[in-house]
């Protein structure tokens, strides 16, 4: 388990500029105009190795030297420095990202050591960090406070071993891995509260996970699966990081020279929940965007005119633009892609347009709305640096020879101007911004030739512009994704310089308005268990039981169902005209049985919250007390849940005058006040109820269309089934044979559930009610038929040829559209959901079909149904 994505804020590493018996260490405080040699001051023959700034006070400097046995220590920029020696040689430092004083340090020999005075004195905390450590290299997660550390008051929130280097702590979350049988299992504690495991969806059975954010309270992890190895599966989870579920399937993966795993994932910086990745199609990688961290993804739109003007002719989804989302370690060079938090809605890719995403014919891309839009602005790769909140954008070519020239925008790539930045042809090793994206000064440094040494060329573009932006050099500029402006439940605006405004911008205000959007079905993620369907539905996947009681639900508690979404909360806000809301007291009840009280409330600006687990018409009432008297409130908040889907199940064959039951099944279960009406047939009359179930029986023999429409307030859903009815019909006896395990997990769990959902299919779809055996056997399915046995002096052929082609196309229809793995050689999916009108097909057709193929094969799970009998009951029907 490991966490990649963005790079740690609270440590700054800067290369040393190290000799193998000497460094020579030079100051600059005018942006790299002229330099301040510090050799005399910290020793002729020092040898620095590596610089620290703090994080929290760039004023406080570290360096260590000699082969990191010492600590310079400055309080001035580096201007000066004390020396300090230490017992213990240094390999890493870790500030504190809050206190500008507090260090950790681990030494070469392997202790773990503190500083509260900025390196000057150490405290040596733990012999081993790898504490308790065992032969099989079993850690334990402990705390303790920096400055006392003994055994006394260390605490272990994780109750027991976890494995080595798989400790993460991240914002409010701190995530541990635990290896037993062979598995790996994961952890997580949010706000330091207990830990518990984190819940995949049941048979992701997991290889390797890596964090990627925990933004916006929610984890959002890539998970190598069983029968994944260079692809990666993108979850969300939910506020705690307990339960997950799929974002994005397939994600490219690579490993780096060092082994370290590489995942074509890119967090675009600047805007909330918008992520790039690059998913492996059959054998295709292409490039998705999405804007609400991974419920949506749609292709990259490719530019309308390449670089020359010319029409590019691309049309989605069989052509779209793909990006290379490697990220650069190095900080003097840039990756394949690049944004900043100071420019939003800015992002320079190398890619093609195409099919897929290819490793030659690169070009560079830019987009100026947040990935909207492309435009190609060159045929080559290059280095793009951010000046000036990206109002300058610089690019060097990405070339072995040097060079001389390098290329200037001002307007955000819509135009490029070339610039000469040294006079003799320079080897550039590599680019940085002074200090960052605030300034238009930058440093390019490299080599006249390979034998020399580094040459720094500073290049100022202050002399450019001959004025600061004011207020009306800018316009709004809204995020959206393809039209849309509601994003993450947001409207967002932006400020974004003019293009034809030739001003400096100076330091990002982070210059933005935002407002609330009214909720709709796509702010809402799919639950824990639910699957999200081509219809945009959430529906139990099909190893999920939703009306299965709570694991974690001890006897005589209370537990909450789900309706397939995250639940969100009822926001209340209180205003008080008169009055301190700081000294009053807040009693708020919601009407549904529940109420909460307020003392001191420091504020009501979040609002305050509450979830209604039921529909109705509740009684909100809010009483405040203080100095100036008692006064209430009263609102009546009317909560409904919308109709989403209706299945009407009944048999789909039975006999003569034979009481048939039809059920009207709704999702999500709870809707409020219904109204039922049933058409049978051609009636022109329908039987109206307020019951979801009628009993019925039919008269005649033939095919019979049932139709049940569910009326809720303004919404109307309706499904229609086919019966077949005949004077008697039998069984047909099916068997199975073994062969694989390949395409599927090999764990009873998983046959468990997979026999479970066919002895479900096929009763509905042959309403079969009497007892039938199920045995384990393994994967691929060979049925055949048996001879139909009279019991019985006379039988109808039709209703045997009936009953024949019920039996197979009910176990076709049930194959193709419930298992959700994928074969090789035929299309197989499960899907645990409310079936679509099933296909009948006709009886001629499908023995024509059996005759010529008595022996098929068809991948199903391991554990199958080997045969089911039926037998006559006293009316001489099954």
């Amino acid at each position: 388990m490991s966490k990649v994505g963005k790079q740690p804020n609270n440590l700054h590493l800067i290369l040393p500029l190290c000799l193998l018996n000497s460094s020579e260490i030079n100051r600059s405080t005018d942006y790299g105009t002229t330099y301040e040699k510090l050799n005399d001051k910290v020793g002729l023959k020092t040898i620095l190795s590596y610089l620290y700034v703090c994080p929290t006070n760039k004023r406080k400097v570290s360096a260590s030297l000699d082969w990191f046995s010492s600590l310079l220590i400055s309080s001035d920029e580096g201007a000066t420095y004390q020396k300090y020696r230490l017992n213990f040689y240094i390999h890493s430092m870790l500030f504190h990202p809050k206190q500008e004083d507090w260090i950790l340090a681990y030494s070469q020999d392997q202790k773990l050591y503190s500083s509260v005075e900025f390196g000057r004195r150490w405290l040596l905390l733990q012999e081993n960090p790898c504490y308790c450590c065992s032969v099989i290299a079993d850690a334990q997660y402990v705390t303790c406070r920096m400055q006392n550390c003994s055994e006394a008051v260390r605490s272990k929130p994780f109750p027991g071993y976890i494995d080595t280097d798989s400790l993460i702590v991240q914002d409010d979350y701190v995530f541990v891995q635990l290896t037993s049988g062979g598995r790996p299992h994961y952890y997580v504690s949010y706000r330091r509260n207990a830990f518990a495991q984190m819940k995949l969806p049941k048979y992701a059975l997991p290889k390797d996970m890596h964090v990627i954010s925990t933004d916006e309270n929610q984890v959002f992890a890539a998970v190598q699966e069983w029968n994944q190895n260079d692809t990666y599966n993108l979850y969300i989870s939910d506020t705690r990081g307990i339960y997950f579920t799929l974002a994005l399937e397939n994600v490219k993966s690579s490993r780096d020279l060092e082994g370290n795993v590489m995942i074509d994932l890119y967090e675009v910086a600047g805007i909330k929940g918008m992520f790039l990745a690059n998913k492996k199609i059959d054998n295709q990688v292409k490039t998705f965007i999405t804007y609400n961290k991974g419920r949506d993804w749609h292709l990259l739109q490719a530019p309308d005119m390449d670089l020359r003007g010319n029409p590019v002719h691309c049309l989605l989804p069989y052509c779209s633009l793909h990006l290379h989302l490697k990220v650069s370690e190095n900080p003097y060079t840039s990756g394949n892609i690049a944004s900043r938090d100071t420019a939003p809605g800015i992002i320079v890719a190398s890619g093609n347009i195409g099919t897929e995403l290819l490793d030659n014919d690169i070009s560079m891309f830019i987009s100026s709305d947040a990935g909207n839009t492309w435009r190609q602005i060159f045929e080559e790769e290059h280095s793009v640096l951010y000046l000036d909140q990206g109002g300058v954008l610089v690019a060097i070519k990405h070339t072995s020879l040097p060079i001389r020239h390098l290329w200037l925008s001002f307007d955000e790539g819509r135009s490029w101007s070339k610039y000469s930045f040294t006079s003799i042809p320079l080897f550039v090793d590599g680019v940085l911004g002074e200090p960052g994206e605030e300034t238009l000064i930058m440093t390019v440094f490299g080599h006249f030739s390979h034998r020399s040494e580094w040459q720094l060329v500073k290049v100022d573009y202050k002399s450019i512009f001959d004025r600061r932006c004011a207020e009306d050099d800018y316009r709004p500029w809204q995020l959206h994704s393809q039209g849309e402006a509601c994003i993450m439940g947001a409207k967002r605006v932006y400020k974004k310089r003019k293009s034809e405004k030739k001003c400096m911008q100076g330091r990002y205000a982070g210059a933005m308005a935002s407002e609330p959007c009214v909720c709709t079905e796509a702010d809402f993620d799919c639950d824990y268990g639910f699957e999200r369907h081509s219809n945009g539905r959430c529906l139990p996947a099909f190893w999920f039981n939703p009306s299965s009681l709570s694991k974690d639900c001890s006897f005589g508690q209370s537990y909450l169902n789900s309706t397939g979404n995250f639940i969100k909360n009822v926001l209340f806000s209180i205003f008080l005209i008169q009055g301190d809301i700081q000294r009053s007291i807040i009693r708020v009840d919601f009407g549904d049985g529940s109420a909460v009280s307020y003392a001191n409330l420091s504020s009501t600006e979040e609002g305050i919250k509450h979830v209604y687990q039921n529909v109705g018409i509740f009684r909100v009432t809010a009483q405040v007390e203080n100095s100036l008297g008692t006064d209430s409130a009263v609102l009546y908040l009317h909560v409904n849940c919308p109709l989403e889907h209706v299945h009407l199940s009944l048999p789909f064959v039975t006999t003569k005058n034979k009481e048939v039951n039809a059920t009207a099944v709704l999702w999500p279960g709870q809707v409020g006040t219904l109204t039922y009406i049933w058409w049978f047939g051609n009636n022109t009359e329908p039987l109206i109820t307020l019951e979801g179930s009628i009993t019925f029986a039919f008269s005649a023999e033939g095919m019979n269309t049932i139709t049940v429409q569910v009326s809720a307030g303004n919404t109307i859903l309706q499904d229609t089934k086919t019966i077949a009815v005949y004077e008697q019909f039998h069984s047909l006896r099916l068997s199975f044979s073994p062969n694989l395990d390949e395409y599927n997990p090999d764990i009873p769990e998983w046959r468990r559930d997979i026999s479970r959902v066919i002895k479900t299919a096929l009763v509905e779809v042959t309403w079969i009610r009497k007892t039938f055996r199920i045995q384990c056997s393994k994967i691929v399915l060979n049925f055949f038929t048996a001879p139909l046995t009279d019991v019985t002096p006379s039988h109808s052929g039709s209703a045997m040829l009936m009953l024949l082609s019920v039996v197979f196309v009910g176990l076709a229809v049930f194959v193709i559209y419930k298992f959700k793995r994928k074969i090789p050689g035929i299309n197989v999916y499960a899907q645990m959901q409310n079936e679509k009108d099933q296909e009948m097909v006709s009886p001629g057709s499908q023995s024509e079909s059996m005759a010529n193929a008595p022996h098929r094969e068809l991948m199903i799970p391991e554990q199958l149904l080997h045969s089911f009998l039926m037998s006559d009951d006293k009316n001489g029907s099954s």
